[in-house]
């Protein structure tokens, strides 16, 4: 669904909603309907459409919707099956469209809150945004959303750089990564996916819209150009690589922000720097 009033567009990942298949050979009778795949070639396609169609929708809202023990009992059939060659050519082809929202010029928040499944394969479009936020409800637990890591998200889908985005959420600390290993397959509730370091914040229903309405007003209200740099640089942070050092540096620093309009243009923010004046921007994030 696409705002074009706030320039935005909301992404909704639904769990699956059948029995899920018994052996790898109900899996082949599903086929490109079989879940994780149709999951792949379905978000591959609004991504790139998005890209391609609608540069000046520079903040994409990223929800999930559906039961999370569903996506858990999918990812321990990736996990299963993970020799055979149409499982791995799935999990290939999830690990590309992942890729994709890494080097996407847009703002991407995700929204986990009531009804939200992000967990395992999922996770990741979490772990890919720039900021999470995970509504919390303290006057009714029972009903808050909960996350899960898997062992999918210990590698299963690297960024481009080649590391996972959970390693790089923690920082590569070895100690966080091993009790998120022992507790895979857990739903965590708010409070502890906030312990963790899985989400960014973790807003109350009172706080809730108000949170979510600054922070995609503070984005819009941004050069378009500096925020690709800054998003470029905190999802290629930490050890470098060539691909880091393509997309967090070169790309980011030299392509988008000293040298484009909105920057160093009549109206642009350099140009009218100290003067008094408000720089004019271009809204198209390409």
């Amino acid at each position: 669904m696409i705002d074009r009033a706030q320039r935005t567009a909301t992404l909704t990942v639904r769990a699956p909603s059948g029995p899920p298949p018994v052996g790898i050979d109900e899996i082949l009778r599903h086929g490109a309907a079989w879940w994780p795949l149709a999951v792949a070639r379905e978000l591959d396609d609004a991504i790139l459409s998005l890209r391609s169609n609608e540069p000046e929708i520079g903040t994409w809202l990223i929800r999930t919707t559906g039961e999370l023990r569903q996506v858990l009992v999918a990812d321990a059939l990736l996990i299963e099956h993970a020799q055979h060659w149409f499982v791995r050519e799935t999990v290939g082809m999830l690990r590309r469209t992942l890729a994709r929202l890494d080097v996407s010029s847009r703002s991407m928040f995700a929204l986990i809150d009531r009804d939200s499944c992000f967990a395992g394969t999922l996770l990741e479009l979490a772990l890919a945004a720039d900021r999470s936020y995970m509504l919390a409800l303290p006057d009714a637990a029972d009903a808050e959303p909960h996350i899960a890591v898997t062992a999918m998200n210990f590698g299963a889908y690297p960024m481009p750089g080649g590391r996972a985005r959970l390693a790089r959420q923690m920082c590569e600390d070895p100690a966080k990564l091993d009790e998120l290993r022992s507790i895979a397959g857990k739903p965590l509730p708010p409070g502890d996916a906030n312990r963790l370091g899985l989400v960014t914040a973790t807003p109350d229903d009172l706080d809730w819209p108000d949170e979510i309405r600054l922070a995609i007003e503070e984005r819009a209200s941004l050069s378009p150009d500096a925020l690709t740099g800054l998003e470029a640089n905190l999802r290629f942070g930490g050890a470098e690589t060539m691909e880091t050092r393509i997309f967090g540096r070169l790309s980011a620093w030299q392509n988008w922000i000293f040298i484009r309009p909105n920057a160093v243009g009549d109206t642009g923010a350099l140009k009218v720097y100290g003067t008094g004046d408000k720089p004019e921007f271009d809204w198209k994030r390409v």
